[in-house]
């Protein structure tokens, strides 16, 4: 995998690590927003939801899933709110359903890609709730979860299979990431994100060629 200059690294190795206020400055500083094999534009912003890893936990797994808020409609930021405890529970009748619940994600990739970075990735986001993927309960501790800004019932956009597929060979290239599994996966029963819509042929066939 190739990094486009040393300031590029700096740059990753600060949004996917550090306090996201500090990982911010530094990749606006050093005016280079380059990482793995094309352009990675991350914007941070805090999610007080999240807290330690467990000492000596491996991140080894990529959780993927999806999210709009409100259901099935994409252009605000409702889900922006949601992860940072500012949703206006008024605002849509549906919101309602989410009063004390406390979520968030590392990642959310916009439909036209952007990416935005809530949590740092050495840091346990609330993305995965009661999960177990392959006999491993406590999915949270182990995994990186990525949202996709959509529906089980919409197909996503060329743009952010773009982003996701960089990203993913980012995160490989930093952590032991050896599992790529949908939120449907991990938590059967009660999940089905990131839903039929997604194309994990199409996803997966795009990380080999990348790699």
């Amino acid at each position: 995998m190739h990094m486009n200059s040393g300031g590029a690294v700096t740059a990753l190795n600060g949004a996917l690590n550090g306090n996201a206020e500090d990982a911010f400055q530094k990749i606006q500083l050093s005016k280079c927003r380059y990482a793995a094999e094309g352009r990675l534009k991350i914007r941070f912003i805090p999610s007080p939801n999240f807290d330690e890893r467990p000492l000596g936990c491996d991140i080894s797994l990529l959780v993927i899933h999806n999210i709009s808020l409100p259901p099935d409609e994409f252009k605000g930021d409702g889900v922006i709110e949601f992860f940072t405890n500012s949703l206006d529970f008024e605002a849509h009748p549906y919101y309602s359903q989410l009063r004390g619940l406390k979520v968030s994600a590392h990642f959310f990739i916009r439909r036209d890609g952007e990416i935005i970075q809530f949590v740092p990735c050495e840091k346990r986001a609330w993305h995965a709730g009661e999960s177990c993927w392959q006999g491993r309960n406590r999915c949270n501790d182990y995994s990186i979860g990525i949202e996709l800004e959509g529906a089980d019932t919409i197909p996503f956009t060329d743009a952010q299979y773009a982003e996701l597929v960089t990203l993913t060979r980012t995160l490989q290239r930093v952590y032991p990431i050896s599992d790529i599994a949908g939120h449907s996966d991990i938590a059967p029963e009660r999940k089905t994100d990131p839903g039929p819509c997604f194309d994990w042929a199409r996803y997966r066939a795009a990380l080999d060629v990348a790699h």
